[in-house]
């Protein structure tokens, strides 16, 4: 690991001042990728800003229509309010299901959406949920926050300072996990509203998507059956180790089709 200097400040104001002065410091949330890519030496940011004591990026609370959820909690706490629970079961279950106990009580929801790795967990139920991103500078809708492999709409030294979630009474997350990193080989959220479907995937190579043939089909009446027919983009999904692109696409299918076998779907 390169040498760096490390701040912590107190005040969300501060650790902007911070970033700023710097055009090499990096912020730090959970540090679950950024520590690890630095002790590899891929990374060598010049300052890190410790975010830990930002109280202002942090409380988990009903808001109308939904929740809003601090960048700074970590994934554990998501996972066992009562709050998310009660609004939005299937995001504290895709919470309670990330990493391993110690990643859920380290890990943030703000770190991982601003790294937007392309087989995180979350984009794939902001995506869905239509849920918007609070930054210190905007509010971004998430079709317009995710941008693409490991890219988002963040400026430099822009921070995520909370995620707005609209209640989710009808969700579902399902996916199949690389068996030792617990990330998603491929995940699927889908929800059903009052207008329709929405179904994310995440975990196909190539950045969080939505499979808007999917929603139509099911919009008009298919069911998770159905589904083996309907068009899904091939140049979506990459191949690696773990699983091969066609292996993906095919899972892809599979775990819509699970998660539309949920519960939350019954009524």
């Amino acid at each position: 690991m390169h040498a760096f200097a490390y701040c912590r400040p107190a005040a969300l104001a501060d650790a902007l001042r911070e970033l700023a002065a710097d055009a090499e410091a990096r912020p730090l949330a959970g540090g679950q990728t950024l520590l690890p890519v630095m002790r590899a030496r891929l990374a060598a940011p010049s300052r890190l800003v410790d975010l830990a004591r930002v109280r202002e990026l942090t409380g988990i609370a009903a808001a109308p229509g939904g929740l809003r959820l601090g960048a700074m909690e970590t994934h554990a706490a998501i996972a066992e309010h009562p709050a998310v629970k009660r609004l939005a079961p299937a995001l504290a279950r895709l919470a309670g299901g990330i990493g391993d106990p110690q990643v859920r009580n380290r890990g943030t929801i703000g770190g991982s959406l601003a790294n937007n790795d392309p087989a995180a967990c979350y984009p794939a139920a902001l995506l869905a949920l239509g849920a918007a991103i609070e930054t210190d500078r905007r509010t971004l809708a998430a079709e317009d926050f995710f941008t693409g492999l490991f890219a988002t709409a963040l400026a430099p030294g822009e921070l995520v300072v909370a995620v707005q979630v609209p209640a989710a009474p009808a969700a579902a997350y399902v996916k199949f996990p690389q068996p030792a990193s617990r990330f998603a080989l491929v995940g699927a959220f889908v929800l059903r509203t009052e207008a329709g479907y929405r179904v994310a995937i995440t975990g196909g190579g190539m950045g969080v998507f939505r499979w808007t043939e999917a929603e139509a089909a099911l919009d008009s009446g298919a069911t998770g059956a159905d589904l083996a027919g309907v068009p899904l983009d091939p140049e979506l999904f990459t191949g690696d180790l773990h699983a091969s692109a066609r292996y993906r696409r095919a899972l892809a299918r599979v775990a819509v089709a699970r998660a539309l076998a949920d519960p939350a779907f019954a009524a």
